[in-house]
C-alpha cells in the first residue's frame, strides 16, 4: 500500500491527436510525417517546455503529457492551438490537433502513467471540435477567473469505461468565445526560467550515526543561503531530503522535484576536524559544474559554506546584488558550539510526529544556543515556531501562553538580526492566530523580500488570503509554494482544497480533500472540509461516510474547537462550512 501511494500522485493530463490523420497519410504519406516532424519540433515540444510539461509518451499521431499544475497544462493547449491555427493563415493548413485535459490520479510505472486521470484525458480529446481543446468539469472549475479566456459549458457524456457521466466544457479560437475577468502575470504559476537548483542531503561519513544532524546541518544551511538569492529557485528541505538513504538517478530526481541543478557532498568529522566535499551536476546531462573538496578545521565551517555558495553563484554565471551578498555569509552565528545546538534543534524541529519529549529536547537546545550567543537571530525564531506547535498540541503547563511566547521570541529575533528572513516568518505565524492580520501580513511580505525561496511564507501568504476572504488571491501562492517544496504537497493539497471551497468549485474542492487525505491518512481537518463539500454537493451519506471515518481517526474532534482555532475574518468562510454539515445532517 505504501508503494502504491509513493507511486500515485494527482496531475493534470493532456492528450492530443492530429485530426483525419489517417486520412492525410493517405493523401500523401511522407508529406504528412514531414509536417507532423516540423509540428512538434516548432510548436507543440516548445509550448511544452516552456510551461513545464513532461511528454510521457507518443502514439502514433498522439501524444500524452504531464503537468504539475493544471493553468500550465491549459495554457499550453490554448498556446498550441492559436499557433496552429497563426500557421494555418500563413501557410495554409496542415496539422489540426483535437486536445483533451483532465485533473486527477494517475499511477506511475517508471517513465510511464496509467489510471483514471489518464483515462479521462484520452476520452475527452476526440471529444474536442478540431483545432479545439475539450476538458472535464474539475479542469474548469480550477482555472475558471485565471486564464484570459472562458470554456463553454457542453453538458455531460457518458464515456468508455467510465461509470460515471462527466461534465465537460468546450474551447475554440475561431468561436469569440467571451474573455473572462483579466489575470495578472502574478496569477500564473510559470516554469521558472532561472536556474532550479536542489541540495540533497550530504552523506555522513564519519562512522557515527550520531553525527548526522552535522551533515544534515551543512546542506541545509547551504539551502538557507542559495535561498536568499532572488536569481535562483531553490528546492525546499522537505522535498530535497526526501531522498534521504535512496540511490534514485539524479535524472529521476531533477524531473521529480523540477530541479535543473542538484548539489551533493559528505561530510566526514573527526575531532576538531572536518573533511567535505561538494559537486554540483546537471541533472539533464549528469555532467559536472563545479567539484571540490575541503579539509578544515571545525572553525572554519562557516567559511567553507561560504566558499561553496560562492562557488555555485559563479558556476551558474549569476551576479548578486550587495544585500545578497551580505545576507548569505555567515550562519547567523560565529560560535560554534552555538551552531551546533541550533542545528540539534532544527533537525528535531522538521520531525514528522513532533511530541511532547521532541518538544522538550528542542526547547533545551533552542535555550542553550541562545546561553551560548544571545545574538543569535535563528535560534529564538525555531524557539518561537516551537511554541507555536505547543499551542496546538498542548503539550506544555500553560500552552494558551504559548502563541504570547512565540510572538515575544519572534520579535527578539528581529530586534537582534532585522535581516533574517526566519526571524520575520516567526513573527508572522502567532500573529495570524492572534488575529493582527496586518502584522502578519507585513511579517511574510518582509520574509519574502529578504527570501524568495521560502516556501512556508508563500503558503502563509495563501492561508491568511483564505481567511481573510480573498481565496482567488491564495491558489497562486499555494502552487508557488507546491513547486518549491513538492514533497510537501499533503499539506497543500488542503489549503488548494479550502481555497477553492471557499469559491464555491466543490469539484476541485472534492478532488484536494481526498487527495490530502491519501496522503496524510490520520487528518481530520481534511475529513471535516470534505464532508461539508459532500453536504453542498447533496451527497449526504457520503459525506456520513467520510464523518464516520474522521471519529475512527480522532474520537476526540471537536468541529466547534476546530473553527475556534481558526483565524477567519470573514464570517460567511465558517458559515459555509457549517452549512455544508447541516445539509448532510452532520452536527
Amino acid at each position: 500500500m505504501a508503494e502504491a501511494h509513493a507511486n500515485r500522485r494527482l496531475a493534470a493530463i493532456l492528450s492530443a491527436d492530429v485530426v483525419g490523420f489517417s486520412r492525410l497519410m493517405g493523401v500523401d504519406e511522407a508529406a504528412t510525417l514531414s509536417a507532423l516532424k516540423r509540428h512538434r519540433k516548432s510548436v507543440f515540444d516548445p509550448s511544452v517546455a516552456d510551461h513545464g510539461g513532461r511528454i510521457v509518451k507518443l502514439i502514433g499521431d498522439g501524444t500524452l503529457v504531464e503537468f504539475m499544475s493544471v493553468v500550465a497544462a491549459v495554457e499550453c493547449a490554448l498556446a498550441i492551438q492559436m499557433a496552429v491555427l497563426a500557421e494555418a493563415v500563413t501557410e495554409g493548413p496542415a496539422i489540426v490537433l483535437r486536445i483533451g485535459i483532465n485533473l486527477g490520479d494517475v499511477i506511475a510505472d517508471g517513465d510511464d502513467i496509467y489510471g483514471d486521470g489518464v483515462n479521462i484525458a484520452a476520452r475527452l480529446e476526440p471529444l474536442a471540435e478540431p483545432g479545439g481543446v475539450c476538458v472535464a468539469s474539475i479542469v474548469n472549475e480550477s482555472v475558471r477567473g485565471r486564464i484570459d479566456v472562458a470554456f463553454v459549458d457542453a453538458g455531460e457524456v457518458r464515456v468508455k469505461d467510465i461509470d460515471r457521466p462527466i461534465r465537460i466544457w468546450k474551447w475554440h479560437p475561431s468561436k469569440g468565445e467571451a474573455l473572462s475577468a483579466p489575470v495578472t502575470v502574478a496569477d500564473k504559476p510559470r516554469a521558472p526560467e532561472k536556474p532550479s537548483i536542489a541540495v540533497l542531503p550530504f552523506d555522513n561519513m564519519s562512522g557515527d550515526p550520531e553525527q548526522e544532524y552535522f551533515s544534515d546541518g551543512i546542506a541545509e544551511d547551504l539551502i538557507t543561503d542559495l535561498s536568499k538569492i532572488g536569481e535562483l529557485t531553490v528546492i525546499a528541505r522537505n522535498s530535497s531530503f526526501s531522498y534521504k538513504g535512496r540511490s534514485v538517478d539524479l535524472r529521476t530526481i531533477g524531473r521529480e522535484l523540477g530541479a535543473k541543478i542538484v548539489l551533493e557532498g559528505s561530510v566526514r568529522r573527526a575531532g576538531q576536524r572536518v573533511r567535505i566535499t561538494a559537486q554540483l551536476i546537471d541533472t539533464s546531462t549528469g555532467g559536472h559544474l563545479w567539484a571540490e573538496r575541503y579539509d578544515r578545521d571545525l572553525t572554519d565551517i562557516f567559511a567553507v559554506q561560504d566558499d561553496v555558495t560562492q562557488r555555485i553563484v559563479e558556476a551558474l554565471k549569476i551576479k548578486l546584488t550587495p544585500r545578497e551578498m551580505s545576507m548569505i555569509s555567515g550562519a547567523g552565528t560565529k560560535n560554534i558550539e552555538a551552531h551546533n545546538c541550533y542545528l540539534r534543534a532544527r533537525e528535531l524541529l522538521a520531525t514528522p510526529n513532533m511530541n511532547r519529549e521532541v518538544f522538550e529536547q528542542i526547547l533545551e537546545f533552542g535555550n542553550r544556543a541562545i546561553e551560548l550567543d544571545p545574538d543569535y537571530a535563528q535560534a529564538y525564531a525555531g524557539l518561537s515556531l516551537t511554541w507555536v506547535f505547543d499551542y496546538h498540541n498542548r503539550w506544555s503547563d500553560d500552552p494558551d501562553g504559548a502563541l504570547q511566547r512565540a510572538a515575544e521570541l519572534a520579535a527578539k529575533a528581529v530586534e537582534v538580526d532585522p535581516n533574517e528572513p526566519m526571524a520575520h516568518f516567526a513573527v508572522s505565524i502567532p500573529a495570524g492566530f492572534l488575529q493582527e492580520t496586518q502584522r502578519a501580513a507585513e511579517a511574510i511580505e518582509k520574509t519574502l523580500a529578504l527570501n524568495p525561496n521560502y516556501a512556508p511564507a508563500f503558503n502563509s501568504r495563501a492561508i491568511f488570503a483564505i481567511y481573510a476572504g480573498r481565496p482567488q488571491d491564495a491558489i497562486a501562492d499555494i502552487e508557488r509554494a507546491k513547486q518549491l517544496d513538492p514533497s510537501f504537497n499533503h499539506h497543500y493539497f488542503h489549503f488548494i482544497g479550502l481555497a477553492h471551497f471557499m469559491l464555491g468549485n466543490l469539484e476541485t474542492a472534492e478532488t484536494m480533500f481526498r487527495e490530502r487525505i491519501v496522503l496524510f491518512p490520520g487528518t481530520d481537518a481534511s475529513r471535516a472540509m470534505l464532508a461539508s463539500v459532500l453536504g453542498h454537493l447533496g451527497r449526504a451519506e457520503d459525506a456520513k461516510q467520510v464523518w464516520a471515518d474522521l471519529m475512527e481517526v480522532n474520537p476526540r474532534y471537536s468541529f466547534e474547537q476546530h473553527m475556534a482555532r481558526l483565524p477567519f475574518d470573514d464570517p460567511s468562510g465558517v458559515e459555509k462550512i457549517t452549512e455544508g454539515l447541516a445539509k448532510a445532517g452532520l452536527p
